[in-house]
């Protein structure tokens, strides 16, 4: 019986049986097979010890299928042909259906799973065999596939000079630093359509953050139109000469949101060539999304390349970077727009009672065109940015332990220290610009826009970007990382977790994050995720990014995809 034991704990080493996850496949089967056959071949050395029988009996952690091989041998004291023939079509039964691997066999096969079985000469199939890397909640294991693609084609025709072109093209962008970027990379698309000559676009000093920064405080003028000066002629004013030859001043118009490029041409361009001026106002999202490839290049171009801070601006957020790489080789950026203006135009509410509805109705008189909301509805349709308490819940959740160091990108916090005091509490090491070069940011503070990119520049050095909404920074920021080499960028999928988390307290913890993570399978940056038409191009930049030539490489095996067995793995925790 020392015998039948061993090759019954030998079938379990080398995973006999049917697994958990249903992998019965053919090469467990061969294995239960070659057992059987060893059982069946050497039965007859056995001493058949009654003792040592008795005690096999007793063994509860043996399979079903071990279990009733020794019942058999029992009853076979007599007849070692009949026992033998038994012992065969058991074995013929274990071949087609196998035994139920008990918890034990499971976990033990997690762990060997990864053991080379091969030596070096099947090493090809080693690589087809072996299980996918386990999942790196910090980095995608797929992001070395692909890269940012955004060169003009050969057939793209130089710009045209000034003097060749239709006229002279006027922008004036609208809102926060990252709504004006998105106003300035379609402006550049929209010369080039036109055939115009573009005047280096104004920012926009009147919105609700009253900042008075110009082009020139925030961006590198010089090296944006050197930059685009293959794609767009761009000057920084129009010269005197040619505004006193003018009869009139600049027309100004506001064309439609998402207008597609047959519309300026058919609306636009014949206004610009009577006119020699013209100024588009309000400019932001005014191009359609879709576009012809290489029009989709250029905006990658302008907006990935073309537009670079200053080098104070720069030098200060880079400071804060290399202070944050100080203290740790990795961290995480959260940017949380949970400011009175954010909450106020979603029309959510989060429990503050009369006082918050209060304050936030005020604000939400600012706009006269807004409409009435229900704020459930809006939270229900996943309309409402995550609390900071929330955002800490779901990076918890996805696998981030507790000394995890945090950047967190914001303004005014609605509710201050004690709507972050939740996030503070699962992530200790939490640190803002403020907390990092308080007195070097002092020349900074009055101006909301170059804050707000020493915040972008922090953010997308992060090994993991995180937000708690989907406006202007998290689109922009989320499309330049994809482009960049699919950095993580972690989006809630705010639909699916506001329910979560609504009911968070009716279930155990371990429930709650296997929601979390089942509803982020397609909200964390992965290659996978850029499917062309999904989402506004800056967010998904499906026509600048390839996927890199493999075929000649011999190490790397092709990029796991999200419905892959670690991926599976992951989400069950």
């Amino acid at each position: 019986m020392r015998l039948i034991r061993g090759v019954a704990f030998t079938w379990n080493l080398m995973g006999g049986g049917v697994d958990l996850k249903g992998n019965n496949n053919n090469q467990q089967q061969q294995k239960n097979w070659c057992c059987w056959c060893c059982c069946c071949c050497f039965w007859r050395f056995d001493n058949h010890n009654q003792h040592q029988h008795n005690q096999l009996n007793r063994k509860k952690s043996l399979t079903k299928s071990t279990s009733s091989a020794g019942v058999i041998l029992h009853m076979c004291n007599r007849s070692s042909f009949i026992c033998g023939l038994m012992l065969f079509a058991l074995g013929l039964i274990s071949l087609f259906t196998g035994h139920v691997a008990s918890h034990l066999d499971y976990y033990s096969n997690r762990f060997i799973k990864g053991t080379s079985l091969f030596n070096n000469r099947n090493s090809n199939q080693l690589d087809k065999s072996r299980p996918s890397a386990p999942v790196d909640i910090w980095k995608s294991q797929s992001s070395k596939f692909y890269t940012g693609c955004s060169n003009r084609g050969s057939h793209f025709p130089r710009a045209v000079s000034e003097r060749k072109s239709n006229g002279y093209l006027l922008i004036a962008t609208s809102g926060g630093l990252n709504q004006q970027r998105t106003g300035i990379t379609d402006a550049v698309v929209v010369a080039r359509i036109l055939n115009a000559t573009l005047v280096v676009p104004e920012l926009d000093h009147h919105s609700f953050w009253k900042d008075d920064s110009d082009f020139r405080n925030i961006f590198d003028v010089n090296w944006f139109i050197s930059y685009l000066a293959k794609d767009v002629t761009i000057i920084k004013r129009i010269p005197d000469k040619v505004m006193r030859s003018m009869d009139k001043p600049p027309y100004t118009m506001r064309v439609p949101r998402k207008s597609t490029p047959e519309y300026y041409l058919d609306q636009v361009l014949p206004i610009l060539v009577r006119r020699r001026a013209l100024q588009l106002t309000k400019f932001d999202y005014r191009l359609a999304n879709s576009l012809d490839d290489e029009l989709q290049k250029l905006r990658c171009r302008v907006n990935y390349h073309a537009l670079r801070f200053t080098k104070p601006v720069e030098e200060l957020g880079k400071k804060v970077v290399m202070k944050m790489r100080k203290m740790s080789d990795r961290f995480i950026a959260v940017h949380l727009r949970f400011e009175p203006d954010m909450l106020a135009f979603s029309g959510c509410y989060y429990g503050g009672g009369d006082k918050e509805r209060n304050d936030l109705g005020a604000i939400r008189k600012r706009w006269a065109t807004l409409p009435e909301l229900s704020p459930e509805g809006e939270r229900r349709r996943g309309k409402c940015p995550l609390t900071p308490h929330e955002v800490g819940l779901m990076l918890r959740a996805l696998g981030f332990k507790n000394d995890s160091y945090l950047y967190v990108a914001s303004g005014e916090i609605y509710g201050g220290e004690e709507t972050l005091r939740p996030l503070r509490e699962l992530f200790p090491n939490f640190y803002t610009k403020e907390m990092l070069v308080n007195n070097e940011l002092k020349p900074f503070l009055p101006f909301s826009s170059r804050l707000a990119s020493i915040d972008y520049i922090v953010c997308d050095e992060s090994d993991v970007f995180v937000t708690n909404n989907n406006g202007n920074m998290a689109k922009i920021l989320a499309g330049r990382r994809r482009y960049m080499g699919h950095k993580r960028t972690i989006r809630p999928n705010a639909k699916k977790l506001s329910s979560v988390f609504m009911t968070r307290n009716e279930t155990d913890w371990d429930t709650c994050a296997r929601k979390v993570r089942s509803s982020q399978i397609d909200f964390l940056g992965e290659p996978e995720e850029m499917r062309p038409g999904r989402g506004e191009f800056h967010e998904f930049p499906t026509s600048c990014v390839c996927k890199k030539d493999i075929s000649n490489s011999k190490d790397d095996p092709e990029p796991s995809t999200l419905n892959s067995k670690e991926w599976k793995e992951w989400r069950r925790g």
